[in-house]
């Protein structure tokens, strides 16, 4: 069986695998910022549900900050911070820090949602 295309020279072997290694932490670096952005998205979505079950909680009278740990998953309870407005509408406001893939020094970045149940003046 012949081989078609042009003839490799002893100068090319290699030149696949040099490649890949070239390439390989650039591929590394993108797959893991890729998936810190997924995880952001993910703590950005948990954030606003956590912050609709603290205010379910406390339109009942039930405590808020208990409600809203008790809808985030482990990684996430670590820098809750739960808010509650002293005057104006009954809202929540629920902080949440990303946990970073990388470790950096730093404790991640904060994503905060709101929510409020209650009668909302009409226009």
């Amino acid at each position: 069986m012949q081989r078609t295309g042009a003839p490799r020279t002893d100068s090319e072997r290699g030149q696949a695998s040099v490649e890949l290694l070239a390439v390989l932490p650039a591929a590394l670096l993108i797959a893991v910022a890729c998936w810190q952005i997924v995880l952001a998205g993910q703590a950005a979505w948990l954030a606003g549900n956590a912050a609709r079950v603290a205010a379910r909680a406390q339109a009942v009278g039930r405590d808020p900050e208990r409600a809203a740990t008790g809808a985030l998953p482990s990684y996430l309870r670590r820098g809750l911070e739960v808010r509650q407005p002293a005057t104006g509408p009954r809202r929540v406001n629920v902080r949440v820090r990303v946990p970073l893939l990388l470790p950096t020094g730093r404790d991640g970045v904060a994503i905060s949602a709101a929510a409020g149940l209650g009668a909302q003046p009409s226009p």
